[in-house]
């Protein structure tokens, strides 16, 4: 949780793997059933400024914890029911990751993906359906 007023939920039987890095600054939303794999990246935030003056204390007041998340973009992200990120997925800001969808190992969601479908990518490109 990165700011105060960040919203981090999570349902039932959530299972989040080994080096799992999640950056909350907004709502990061997890639905029940939902599978994480190891080494997966999920942030609701650009984590820096394109601005080099701004940037270059990013680090150091993001260790001291003095980081000012508001000169930064976020928006919510919703890990839907039943989904399934394969190892290292990257999730972006701003996404919604549909219903029983399987993200494969290693891909980038930048944008929303439909329930009862696979993806994989960089960035992650629809590949088939699932039978619901």
């Amino acid at each position: 949780m990165e700011t105060n007023d960040a919203i981090l939920s999570d349902g039932e039987n959530v299972y989040i793997g080994k080096d799992t890095l999640i950056v909350c600054t907004k709502s990061i939303e997890i639905g029940s059933y939902v599978l994480i794999s190891g080494g997966c990246i999920i942030q609701d935030s650009d984590n820096h400024s394109l601005d080099f003056e701004i940037r270059k204390h990013d680090v150091k007041d993001w260790l001291m914890y003095k980081h000012d998340w508001s000169r930064h973009e976020s928006k919510s992200i919703l890990i839907d029911r039943g989904a399934w990120l394969g190892a290292r997925v990257i999730v972006l800001k701003g996404v919604r990751v549909g219903e029983k969808t399987v993200v494969g190992a290693g891909s980038v969601v930048t944008k929303s993906l439909d329930s009862n479908s696979v993806y994989a990518g960089n960035p992650a490109q629809f590949i088939k359906r699932i039978a619901e």
